[in-house]
């Protein structure tokens, strides 16, 4: 595993701006790669996330990227209809994508959103739990396909880009849930069905895919998420704190005083 690298910002708005700057100038510094043709990037969501959005969007750093190149992938999704507001991809095309797709900057293409429930509630209703797993296996196979078809056989994002809740977790890899313990390097994507935290149904990259990161980043604020930072520091590979599980070529955890409150 990766040596973990950790860097203390004063407060939530700074760790976002500083985000944003390093992920605005990763970019630029991977596309200046000789023979580089793109750069794959996961993101994620939630109050972190989207304040990353916020600030990149207001970078001055945000003109000097060639967007036609970048292509955007999730660290997760919660599996609901592709216009509901729970839906990472949404929030994300709210607060950012959106308007370097309308603008011309970013190819629609380039968006490689997870896949949505496309089912009625009624049918979601009556589906006993075997006939949602199935649902949602074929959703993750289905991504873990596009991830192969667009990367390769051995698929590997530039920049993968996590939050973390209060309980540790990080993508929807939840504490004693199962998925952060596949370790299979062959299942890149799997379902979760019954999420501690609602919605119940969601798709998360796999431990395996996400080790395979040029750059992981876990980023995390406020000292409500303290006690989880401390479990995750704590040990490396420990299910009750699944972000302790997070790995790539480089590992940062960048969080704020109040996340690093306890250790």
């Amino acid at each position: 595993m990766t040596e973990r690298k950790t860097v203390v910002y004063p407060n939530p708005q700074v760790l976002a701006e500083a985000v944003a700057a390093r992920t605005l100038l990763t970019i630029i510094d991977l596309l200046a790669e000789p023979n580089r043709k793109r750069v794959d990037i996961a993101v994620t969501g939630g109050t972190d996330g989207n304040r990353v959005f916020a600030a990149m969007n207001a970078s001055p750093l945000n003109d000097a990227v060639d967007w036609s190149r970048v292509h955007v992938w999730w660290g997760d999704e919660r599996f609901v209809a592709a216009d509901d507001d729970d839906r990472n991809a949404k929030q994300a095309r709210e607060a950012w994508y959106g308007a370097l797709v309308e603008s011309g900057r970013m190819p629609a293409a380039n968006i490689h959103a997870m896949p949505a429930d496309t089912r009625g509630a009624e049918e979601i209703a009556a589906a006993s739990p075997e006939q949602t797993d199935a649902v949602l296996a074929e959703a993750a196979a289905e991504y873990q396909r596009e991830l192969i078809e667009q990367l390769g056989e051995n698929p590997a994002l530039d920049i993968a880009m996590f939050g973390m809740g209060p309980d540790a977790h990080f993508a929807s890899l939840f504490p004693d849930h199962g998925e952060a313990e596949i370790d299979d390097p062959h299942v890149l994507v799997a379902g979760v069905r019954d999420s501690p935290k609602p919605p119940p149904l969601r798709l998360t990259l796999t431990v395996p895919m996400i080790a395979r990161s040029k750059h992981t980043w876990v980023f995390t604020s406020e000292e409500r998420k303290a006690g989880a930072v401390k479990a995750a520091f704590a040990q490396r590979n420990n299910p009750h704190a699944p972000s302790s599980y997070a790995d790539g070529e480089e590992l940062l955890w960048l969080i704020d005083e109040g996340a690093a409150s306890k250790l």
